[in-house]
């Protein structure tokens, strides 16, 4: 995973009614009327914020009849924890290997 995609991923992730949506559905999958309940905010508001969830690969979707089902995707998750584990730790793949310390000036 890029810098770039990890980043706009992040700013996902920075929504908190986003978060909240990954908590609620790390109990399960979730309709959309399951989610709709738990704010206080519009079906607008709840679909922009699960396309946004969808379109970055945090969530899947199904849709049985007229409900729309949502659910975590753990790898996109797994691998979002594994990209930010590299970059909180030095290892072979790490841009650090190629700044030379105290080299400037």
């Amino acid at each position: 995973m890029s810098y770039k995609e990890l980043s706009a991923i992040l700013k996902v992730l920075s929504d908190l009614s986003r978060l909240e949506i990954l908590d609620l559905l790390s109990c399960g999958e979730l309709c959309a009327c399951d989610l709709l309940e738990h704010f206080q905010f519009s079906q607008p508001t709840l679909s922009h914020h699960m396309k946004s969830l969808v379109d970055n690969e945090l969530v899947t979707t199904r849709k049985d009849g007229n409900k729309h089902w949502y659910q975590l995707n753990h790898a996109i998750l797994d691998d979002i924890i594994q990209n930010l584990n590299i970059i909180n730790t030095s290892n072979q793949r790490c841009v650090c290997k190629n700044v030379k310390s105290g080299d400037c000036g």
